[in-house]
């Protein structure tokens, strides 16, 4: 599922062709959604906004197309209107005089007067959005000891998007990681300085993986083994996806585990319990 790095790196290349411009064509492959066609054609698209991993086209009128790709949503953006190939199933595609934007395969998608958005369930128990401009590291670490989260594990928190919204799987190993936190430890249990270095890593490895498409290594780490022939993925992530092989911290090797049915990455050694 993409997390909030790569729902605003779509976010952006949509507002790039969409904000301000009058959308001439809309499609929904849905066709509960077909009757609201004619209300927003001829409008243009006032901005483009994230929460967490839900993104929301809002129109001038008053209106706000909100979409969440699920597991296996994904957005599209081309120049003029002739149509990719595709074997997935397109679910909206807006145009304008000169480009298309395209979501196949995701099936969350409804469309809000924008006063009613805090009625959205999903919307409605969101916490601070991760790729915010407006997010600070103390608000992490004021959460980080609150009632409502400080007794739950760091794991489970992580993926909570009552929490931070837009975490999920992979940043959450990446983020544990890069604060040498084992994920079984209870919010409540941190220190001032590991709560602040918690805070400070959750914000550097999100904006990180947003900035580089993707990569959550160090920079210069990152650069180190641009030109080996590891794969993409051994390139990409400290410990995600790499259970058995050495930390690039301390040469231990990574272990896996499940959690809630989900994986969960860390470095024995690096993440003492």
């Amino acid at each position: 599922m993409p997390e909030g790095p790569e729902i605003r790196r779509a976010a952006d290349e949509i507002a790039a062709v969409l904000e301000g411009r009058s959308i001439e064509t809309v499609r929904f492959g849905l066709s509960r959604l077909r009757r609201v066609e004619r209300r927003l054609r001829g409008h243009r698209v006032r901005a483009v906004e994230t929460r967490g991993k839900a993104m929301l086209l809002h129109f001038e009128h008053g209106l706000t197309v909100y979409s969440h790709n699920q597991l296996y949503g994904v957005w599209r953006v081309v120049q003029g209107h002739q149509l990719p190939e595709s074997t997935r199933s397109l679910r909206l595609l807006l145009q304008t005089a000169t480009h298309s934007a395209l979501l196949y395969s995701a099936s969350d998608i409804s469309v809000w007067p924008v006063e009613e958005l805090g009625q959205h369930p999903f919307l409605a128990r969101l916490g601070p959005d991760i790729m915010s401009t407006g997010l600070a590291w103390r608000t992490i670490a004021d959460r980080l000891q609150s009632p409502q989260f400080a007794r739950r594990n760091l794991a489970s928190l992580y993926l909570d998007q009552g929490f931070v919204a837009g975490i999920g799987n992979y940043l959450r190993s990446e983020i544990l990681h890069a604060a040498r936190l084992h994920p079984l430890r209870r919010a409540a249990s941190l220190s001032v300085g590991e709560r602040g270095r918690l805070a400070r890593a959750t914000l550097d490895v999100s904006l990180r993986s947003y900035r580089t498409a993707g990569v959550t290594l160090a920079p210069s780490l990152a650069r180190a083994l641009q030109g080996t022939a590891l794969p993409w993925e051994q390139r990409r992530f400290a410990v995600f996806g790499r259970d058995g092989l050495p930390c690039y911290r301390c040469a231990a090797a990574i272990v896996r585990s499940e959690l809630n049915s989900r994986r969960l990455y860390a470095c024995p050694a690096c993440q003492p319990a």
